[in-house]
């Protein structure tokens, strides 16, 4: 699967949760056409079918994602 390229991912995310706040989708159509647009482009680089699934997705990939994620070290 082809990766999409951190800053693409981040700015996405960023636009369509800036987008989401404001409520676009019960704004203009220009508006709601471009949470769309964001929202699609987020599905095809995560390879979802969600925005809000992509969205997380994203999230994931972005660098610094699972930080403090210690599911790899033992239990000891």
């Amino acid at each position: 699967m082809l990766m999409a390229h951190p800053v693409l991912l981040s700015a996405a995310v960023r636009e369509y949760e800036t987008l989401s706040l404001l409520n676009a989708h019960d704004g203009d159509a220009a508006s709601r056409r471009r949470l769309e647009e964001v929202g699609d482009l987020l599905c095809t680089a995560t390879g979802t079918g969600n925005p809000d699934a992509a969205v997380i997705a994203a999230r994931y990939r972005l660098p610094g994602a699972r930080t403090l994620d210690d599911s790899v070290l033992s239990a000891h």
